[in-house]
């Protein structure tokens, strides 16, 4: 049985413009051990699947509509409060993409780093001290021991999201979610806190959902990939099925856009157009707007349905498009604007 197996999954925001539909319809299972990669544009429903995982869509106006999410053979989803308090922060953490809102501007690092393991674990308030400055020394913290005691204004953006990163280690969970972990940091940084995540992985068996828009992290760091985009699944399946023979349009126009596969002296390519406003309905694929491929019908009709190639390589089997020719042959910056409304623009 997975370690977490996420089906229908349905998350929205009841707004005074409408309702917005975050997160419609998204399935995936997850191993001990595994990463996943959730990879799409902004506004996607990355980062919204993942908090609805962990409880934490703010309820109004949020609200779960409906799916399951199995953990070790219990439904987050279905949880109550005192249940949910026992599994985040321990069994389920979560790096959040913006380390300025998630640090409590009042309090020392010291206090935030030991509180989950004061709160779920049977240690004396030094011995969680010695664990948080450990914590900080393995993401790179210099003079650990004496900068914990600090405050978050007194670190750098990327020295914050450090702090982040070993709050949501620090008590060795068996599911880490991690929002954008390494967008704050360098180059050479990102890499040592990928590498330290992989190590906790191979010691401790630590199940990873990573959400990130960078593909090359992806390609080098996930056992399976999802591909996101107006709250559905366009296609999932291994990194090397997903980057090596990508079925969806909006997949193949994703990698299109990785800087380093561009002609050298080119005009890099950009996707044309917005992503779909997902507070009106979506008729058929919500990438049709956007889409490179010749039109073989109407915007108007069924939802592309996920169809499995039978090595558990899924994709969105789009009927509105031709998408038999290699995307070389039909990618164009040239798109008029009027050919490139986001779906569910117009009335």
């Amino acid at each position: 049985m997975p370690l977490l197996e996420v089906k229908d999954l349905k998350t929205s925001f009841y707004t005074r413009d409408g309702v917005v539909r975050a997160v419609d319809g998204v399935s995936f299972s997850l191993e001990k051990g595994e990463t996943l990669g959730i990879v799409g544009e902004s506004g996607s429903g990355k980062s919204v699947t993942c908090y609805s995982l962990m409880r934490l869509i703010p309820e109004p106006p949020g609200r779960i509509d409906g799916g399951t999410a199995m953990f070790d053979g219990q439904d987050l989803l279905q949880m109550n409060e005192a249940e949910l308090r026992k599994i985040r922060g321990r069994r389920v953490s979560m790096i959040f993409q913006d380390p300025m809102t998630s640090l409590n501007p009042y309090l020392r690092i010291s206090t935030q780093l030991i509180e989950p393991l004061r709160l779920h674990f049977d240690v004396d308030k030094k011995a969680a001290l010695n664990k948080a400055i450990a914590a900080l020394e393995e993401v790179g913290i210099p003079e650990a021991s004496s900068r914990i005691h600090s405050y978050p204004h007194e670190f750098s953006g990327g020295m914050r999201q450090r702090v982040m990163i070993a709050m949501a280690l620090i008590t060795e969970p068996d599911l880490l979610i991690a929002d954008e972990p390494t967008t704050a940091l360098d180059v050479t940084v990102q890499a040592q806190i990928l590498d330290i995540i992989k190590k906790r992985q191979e010691v401790l068996g630590t199940a990873v959902i990573l959400v990130t828009h960078d593909l090359g992290v992806v390609a080098g760091n996930c056992d399976k990939v999802n591909v996101m985009y107006g709250g559905r699944m366009m296609e999932s399946g291994t990194a090397e099925q997903v980057f090596y023979n990508a079925q969806h349009p909006y997949t193949r126009s994703l990698q299109k856009t990785i800087p380093s596969l561009q002609t050298k002296g080119a005009e890099l390519y950009t996707i044309p157009g917005l992503p779909p406003d997902v507070s009106k309905p979506i008729h058929g694929c919500a990438f049709y707007p956007r889409c490179p491929y010749p039109k073989t019908g109407a915007a108007e009709g069924d939802r592309p349905k996920l169809v499995d190639l039978g090595d558990g390589h899924c994709f969105a089997d789009c009927h509105f498009c031709d998408s038999s020719a290699p995307i070389e042959s039909v990618l164009t910056t040239d798109v008029p604007v009027e050919d490139i409304t986001p779906a569910g623009a117009a009335e």
